[in-house]
């Protein structure tokens, strides 16, 4: 039976690798419904290409001229619209949802999918780093699966498949360190955007490349592998890996390791999520194990590194420490991409938001979403010139 996909996100990096097995796997995938965004030229060449029941776009305008082109295609625009695409034919029982959205605009659809009890494929980090608490609660009353695709939590979905909890000593996510790995504190002084987008391992969206940078994402990973695999965060380490060929380990109480290895491309764990449970052949570039001359591990500088400890210890204190900790990256990441501040100002700003907040226990979603809203409108206010 064919499985039914419904894609957030198409037109991104994760969306566009998603796209790309589904097309070369017709007859086990069926691209029923997705959205785009900034990309309207892409939108009409997927929906062109896969000929969807719904298209989710950015706002008013692009839907009308949308249904202009596609009158037999249903179309959705805004946060709605995500929402309805999320939970489109809820009876269907080869639903699968796959959410490759960036940024706090994830959250909503993910949760609107828990509540028809559909399986989702996860890579917008944002949906745990800031609702980890609420689909907690969700798992009481909805039966529903949460499958990484992000390739160091779909590498320890894989490593502990069936293991016992109890006999784990750590979860040990690995970095390349990013674009500026080589570089000191007084080198990152003076950076610049195409520099901070130049990884010397991925290929990646703007945002999560610069995340990579400033090391920000093995923060927000640390806080999901805590969610996603009911872990202490004492247990879950990172280390630098400048290769990016093990993406993840798990060192167990009798003092063994298992390990994940693979070349670094995404199609591989989102090819393993979307075939999931059968580990199906790609075509993807195989490793050969006799060119593994060296892998290289090193201790992780957190003062090299700050937005990794705030991330951590935003989890720690947690409530809405982490939707603080997400938007000030969210807007000062975009502040820095728009040529507004410096490279380092990203963690300035970081700091200074998580200083200034005062907590509120286990936040709503609409408790969130004002946060978010306000972090990232006091931000803007006070850089934007």
């Amino acid at each position: 039976m064919k499985k039914n996909i419904y894609l957030l996100g198409a037109t991104g990096s994760i969306g566009q690798q998603t796209l790309d097995i589904i097309k070369k796997n017709p007859n086990k995938f069926n691209l029923v419904a997705f959205s785009g965004y900034n990309n309207y030229t892409r939108i009409i060449e997927i929906a062109t290409q896969f000929k969807p029941e719904m298209v989710a776009l950015k706002d008013k305008t692009d839907y009308s001229n949308f249904k202009q082109r596609f009158p037999d295609i249903k179309a959705v625009y805004g946060r709605e619209g995500l929402n309805k695409l999320a939970s489109y034919n809820k009876e269907d029982k080869s639903a699968y949802l796959v959410n490759a959205l960036v940024g706090m605009v994830g959250l909503d659809p993910t949760l609107s999918a828990i509540k028809i009890e559909r399986d989702i494929l996860l890579a917008n980090k944002e949906t745990l780093v800031v609702g980890g608490h609420l689909i907690n609660d969700l798992k009481k009353l909805y039966k529903f699966n949460l499958y990484p695709i992000d390739s160091e939590h779909n590498a320890l979905w894989q490593l502990l498949d069936k293991k016992d909890k109890n006999t784990i000593k750590r979860l040990i996510i690995t970095a390349s360190g990013g674009a500026f790995r080589e570089l000191n504190r007084k080198e990152l002084e003076t950076v610049n955007i195409e520099d901070a987008l130049d990884h010397p391992n991925w290929s990646m969206g703007k945002k999560i490349t610069i995340d990579s940078a400033t090391m920000m994402n093995k923060g927000f990973e640390i806080i999901e592998a805590c969610y996603l695999f009911d872990i202490d965060i004492e247990k879950v380490d990172t280390v630098i890996h400048k290769e990016s060929i093990v993406h993840s380990m798990v060192e167990f109480n009798d003092g063994s390791y298992l390990a994940h290895l693979s070349k670094p491309d995404m199609h591989l764990p989102i090819s393993y999520a979307l075939f999931y449970p059968e580990r199906f052949c790609t075509d993807i570039k195989k490793i050969e194990i006799t060119d593994l001359n060296s892998l290289s591990f090193s201790k992780m500088d957190y003062q090299r590194y700050p937005c990794l400890n705030y991330a951590i210890e935003a989890f720690k204190v947690g409530g809405s420490m982490r939707t603080v900790l997400n938007a000030a990256n969210e807007i000062a990441v975009s502040l820095f991409l728009n040529g507004k501040i410096q490279f380092l100002e990203i963690e300035k700003i970081i700091r200074t938001a998580l200083d200034s907040h005062k907590k509120i226990d286990n936040p709503s979603l609409e408790q969130i979403y004002e946060i978010d809203n306000l972090v990232k409108s006091n931000i803007e206010k006070k850089y934007n010139r």
